[in-house]
C-alpha cells in the first residue's frame, strides 16, 4: 500500500507527544512529511513542530482507535499505550509499528525476561514477584539474597520503577508493585546498541555506545560514542542486538540496553521499541539520525547510513533537585560558546527534580576533549524553577 503513495502523502500517526515525538517531527520535516500526534496537550514538546496534534490519551481505547483510523501508519514514542486499540487498527488494515503483540511483551519487564529465556538470549537470572511484600518474604525465608535489583513490571521510565537493594538498609526502597527481581550483575560497563529493521527485513545498527549513569537519579548522565571496549566485545554487542531484533521481528527501532560484566560477558538488560536516549547523539554525529531511521523503517524505505562521522559525548540536561515550577535556564548563553556543542532543548514548560529538559551532544575528533567539553557544559547549566536561581 505504501509503495503506491508519495512519501509526503502518507499519514503517519505517533502515539505520544514528548521530546521523542518532537525530534521525530523535526526529522520528518526534512522530507516535508507531516506527522500526526496524539497526547494530552498540544503544549507538550511535539506540539510546536507537530502542527497536526490531537489532544487525547494514548492509554484510552477510543482515543487511540479514532486517531489511528485516520492514519496509514501508526507508531509510538512511548510503550505505555493502549495495545487492544492498536490490535483492532491492525485488523482494519492500518499499519502498526511496532507490532502490538510484541509491544505487549516489551512493556512488561516480566514478559520481556521470559521472552529472552524462551529465545535462549543471554539475560541475568530473575524471579517474578506479585508485590513488595512477597519480595520481603523471600528475603526472610532465605530464597532471595542480597544484592539484587527490583524492577516494576510496568510503567517504569527515566530511572523510576527501579530499586537497587544492596543490604537490609535498603529495604525501605523496595517497590510495592508487581516486579522482576534480578541478582545484581557485577557490571563493568553499561552499553547500548540501537538497531533498525524495515518490513523487507533490512537491518542496520548504530555504533555501540557506553552509558554512565547519574548516581541518584539512575538516569544516563554521559553517553560516549564510540564505546571504550575491545573490537571483539563491540562485535558481540552488535551481533546480540541484531539477534534480539530478529527474535522480536518488529519494524522500526529497537534500543537494546546491555550489561558488560567483569568477565567480559554481555547480558541483555532491557529494550525499547522506539527512538531512545541512547541514540540522541546520532542527530549530530551520524549521517542518518535515529529519528530519520525510525521513519525509514516504519515506512519500509531503504535504511540510512549509520557510520559515526565523529566521536561524540552526550549529556542529558536535567532539572535541578530544587522544586517544581516554570523552567528557568541559567548558564545557557555561556555554554553556547563551547565549540562542537549541539543543544537540543525540549520545550517543557515545567521543570521537576531530575526531569529530562534537553540534551547536548559534543562532537570532537578527540574523544577525551569531547568529555572535557561535556563536563564544562554540564557544570555551566542549571535548570530550576523560576525565582530559585
Amino acid at each position: 500500500m505504501l509503495r503506491n503513495k508519495n512519501i509526503t502523502d502518507i499519514k503517519v500517526g505517533v502515539l505520544g507527544g514528548g521530546q521523542l515525538g518532537k525530534m521525530l517531527a523535526l526529522a520528518a520535516a526534512n522530507w516535508h512529511l507531516p506527522l500526526h500526534f496524539l497526547d494530552r496537550s498540544a503544549d507538550f514538546p511535539a506540539g510546536l513542530p507537530g502542527a497536526n496534534f490531537s489532544e487525547g490519551s494514548f492509554k484510552n481505547y477510543d482515543d487511540v482507535l479514532n486517531f489511528g483510523r485516520q492514519m496509514d501508519v501508526v507508531t509510538v514514542e512511548i510503550e505505555a499505550v493502549n495495545t487492544p486499540a492498536l490490535k483492532q487498527l491492525q485488523s482494519e488494515g492500518v499499519i502498526v509499528h511496532p507490532d502490538p503483540q510484541k509491544l505487549d511483551i516489551i512493556k512488561d519487564k516480566g514478559l520481556q525476561k521470559q521472552f529472552y529465556q524462551q529465545q535462549q538470549l543471554p539475560s541475568s537470572a530473575f524471579t517474578l514477584f506479585e508485590d513488595g511484600r512477597s519480595v520481603k518474604a523471600a528475603i526472610r525465608n532465605g530464597s532471595l539474597s542480597y544484592p539484587f535489583v527490583q524492577k516494576a513490571r510496568t510503567a517504569g521510565y527515566d530511572g523510576q520503577g527501579v530499586a537497587v537493594i544492596n543490604d537490609e538498609n535498603d529495604l525501605p526502597k523496595i517497590l510495592p508493585n508487581a516486579s522482576v527481581v534480578e541478582q545484581k550483575v557485577d557490571i563493568n560497563k553499561e552499553l547500548a546498541v540501537v538497531v533498525a529493521r524495515n518490513h523487507d527485513g533490512e537491518i542496520r545498527t548504530f555504533p555501540t555506545v557506553e552509558m554512565e549513569f547519574h548516581p541518584v537519579a539512575n538516569l544516563v548522565e554521559f553517553l560516549i560514542c564510540p564505546a571504550s571496549i575491545a573490537q571483539e566485545i563491540d562485535q558481540q554487542a552488535q551481533d546480540l542486538a541484531i539477534s534480539v531484533m530478529k527474535a522480536f521481528g518488529i519494524s522500526g527501532l529497537l534500543a537494546v540496553e546491555l550489561f558488560l560484566d567483569q568477565d567480559n560477558k554481555i547480558w541483555i538488560n532491557e529494550v525499547a521499541p522506539r527512538p531512545h536516549n541512547s541514540g540522541h547523539h546520532t542527530i549530530d554525529s551520524c549521517p542518518t539520525s535515529q529519528f530519520e531511521q525510525h521513519l525509514r523503517a516504519i515506512l519500509n524505505l531503504p535504511l540510512g547510513d549509520t557510520a559515526l562521522n565523529c566521536p561524540a559525548v552526550m549529556i542529558n540536561l536535567l532539572g535541578s533537585r530544587v522544586g517544581t515550577g516554570p523552567a528557568s535556564y541559567k548558564g545557557l548563553a555561556k555554554s553556547l560558546s563551547v565549540n562542537g556543542a549541539n543543544f537540543h532543548l525540549y520545550g517543557k514548560k515545567i521543570t521537576k527534580p531530575f526531569r529530562k529538559m534537553g540534551h547536548v551532544t559534543i562532537t570532537d575528533q578527540n574523544l577525551e576533549r569531547a568529555r572535557e567539553k561535556a563536563r564544562l557544559v554540564q557544570s555551566s547549566i542549571e535548570i530550576s524553577p523560576t525565582g530559585t536561581n
